[in-house]
């Protein structure tokens, strides 16, 4: 059951940040730092290519706006990553039939997405443009630490990733809230 709780957490860092998600995975597998991730994560090519798009979304997703254009490419690229992956920690050994671990990783990958596109979205609706790149920050590391967390112990990271899905759709209902609630304030003043 540990693969189970290791496939959530890596599903949910996937819908947050996929190309971090696979270049952590294939560091990782480079280093021979763990059992459950498959030596194929550390091949060159998988580690460059989950580098170089990190890059590109590491830059991307600091601008307002342009991150919720990327977002929108995304919610298609980080729930099929969320199964891939969760499909290959499922071959590394387990019992648990690898569809149903990659139907878990994909689809806890599309929820924590709709999380991080909703508070996004609402958040570029602030003028100033410091939120965003603090909240883009926090989501990197987040990703980081809750793939290696999740490699050492898996049930920590589920329940801290399972709190952080639970408490990000209650913020995005909250947050959504609000701001339709200051345009309807405004239009009234207008």
């Amino acid at each position: 059951m540990d693969l189970a709780a290791l496939v959530f957490a890596t599903g949910w860092a996937s819908g947050v940040n996929a190309w971090a998600t696979v270049a952590v995975l294939g560091i990782v597998a480079r280093a021979g730092g763990s059992e459950w991730v498959p030596t194929g994560f550390g091949d060159w090519w998988v580690i460059g290519l989950g580098l170089a798009m990190f890059t590109v979304e590491f830059v991307v997703d600091k601008v307002p706006w342009l991150d919720s254009a990327w977002d929108g490419v995304s919610t298609v690229v980080r729930p099929v990553v969320g199964a891939v992956v969760a499909w290959k920690l499922a071959e590394s050994g387990g019992t648990i039939d690898p569809a149903l671990l990659a139907a878990l990783g994909g689809g806890t990958a599309l929820a924590s997405h709709g999380v991080k596109s909703g508070v996004r979205a609402a958040v570029n609706t602030s003028p100033e443009p410091f939120s965003n790149v603090a909240l883009s920050t926090g989501e990197d590391v987040g990703v980081i630490a809750v793939v290696l967390l999740a490699l050492t112990n898996p049930w920590v990271a589920f329940t801290i990733t399972a709190v952080a899905l639970v408490l990000g759709l209650a913020l995005v209902v909250w947050l959504w809230r609000t701001v339709r609630r200051l345009r309807r304030r405004h239009e009234r003043r207008a």
